[in-house]
């Protein structure tokens, strides 16, 4: 077993390391299919369907394989989804899984969007036990994929979380879905969406031909375990200082080559549409934030991307909703609180269950 653990660590750390290797050289996309091919080579057998292709869900599930347990497992134990890897989207990493609470009426939906720099992560990293708490509660749940930005730069992830949710509302009917009672959370980059979403325009299009598309996408409360609410790299390095704006991902999600390149005030545009704090609006739904690392400032020889869950991205979120009159509860894990139990009852709250 301690010899599996090592070779599924080996292989997530090649899974990793490949994919922020050399970005500054080549395109994104092809550097991915590039840290593909050199995965296959050293891992033949991930190749689930012997095509000669190493798709990225082949290496996420070959991952989870060596591993010897669903990361689901980690956080808690979960029932297998009602549905399982529903597609929402023609990509291969646009699916989502669904669990049904049991309930005689429509039921709220709370939606999980994992992290992991917008370059990896897995839906069944979903925390299981604040999902199986929204089950007992009568909130059903669903855990999504999205495009990585490996290979589809921003703001297509942002664009995923969107259409998961309409993909869900459409399905109201069909799976017992309340649809004006969505929640959404995640971490690091899964709130990143998570916030997105709450706090941006409805993109419902009422006119589309597609049936999804004219769905709603607002959320009526949003759940950041270290959520960024600001992607602009410029904005990253005034608040938090340092070098956490030079986090590897900050080039890949951009489609950028150098550090130099983040200068382009042609770029301003795409920096506020993918930052959350740049949507809000007084009509926006409440949030609860939850931040773990050190509350001051980052020292000297900090490195690359240290930071990049600080908790200054909180509090100034805060101070703009606070303005705004819109409920941001902020919590830090020095307080050491009962995160999921706090969520739970802050999703319960805004669905009006108590």
């Amino acid at each position: 077993m301690r010899h599996i653990n090592q070779l599924a660590w080996t292989f997530g750390c090649c899974l990793a390391l490949i994919c922020v290797t050399g970005v500054a050289q080549e395109d994104a996309k092809t550097k991915n299919e590039e840290r593909l091919k050199q995965l296959l080579k050293r891992y033949p057998e991930a190749d689930a369907n012997k095509d000669g292709t190493l798709t990225e869900a082949e290496a996420q599930a070959y991952r989870a394989k060596l591993a010897g347990k669903q990361p689901r497992k980690q956080q808690g134990e979960m029932p297998e989804p009602t549905k399982a890897n529903v597609a929402y989207g023609k990509h291969e990493r646009q699916v989502l899984d669904f669990w049904q609470a049991k309930s005689e009426k429509p039921t709220p939906v709370v939606v999980y969007i994992h992290g992991g720099g917008f370059v990896g992560g897995d839906k069944r990293s979903i925390p299981g036990a604040l999902a199986q708490a929204c089950l007992d509660a009568g909130i059903s749940v669903a855990a999504i994929h999205y495009r990585f930005a490996t290979t589809d730069i921003f703001p297509a992830s942002q664009q995923d979380g969107a259409r998961a949710i309409q993909y869900l509302r459409s399905k109201s009917d069909e799976w017992n879905i309340d649809p004006t009672r969505f929640a959404a959370f995640g971490g690091s980059a899964g709130a990143g969406i998570s916030m997105w979403l709450a706090f941006h325009d409805d993109m419902a299009d009422p006119k589309s031909e597609d049936p999804v598309a004219r769905q709603s996408t607002r959320l009526q409360a949003v759940g950041s375990m270290g959520g960024q609410s600001s992607y602009d790299p410029l904005v990253i390095k005034e608040w938090i200082g340092g070098r956490a704006y030079l986090h590897p991902s900050m080039l890949i999600v951009y489609g950028l080559k150098s550090e130099d390149q983040m200068h382009d005030p042609k770029l301003k545009p795409l920096y506020d549409e993918v930052s959350a704090i740049k949507h809000l609006t007084k009509d926006d739904p409440p949030i609860l934030m939850f931040y773990n690392e050190a509350d001051a400032p980052l020292p000297e020889n900090s490195r690359p991307g240290q930071g990049i869950h600080h908790p200054i991205f909180g509090h100034k979120l805060k101070a703009e909703m606070d303005k705004l009159g819109i409920e941001s509860l902020y919590f830090h894990a020095s307080q050491r609180p009962n995160l999921n139990l706090e969520m739970l009852n802050f999703f319960k709250k805004h669905f009006k269950m108590e």
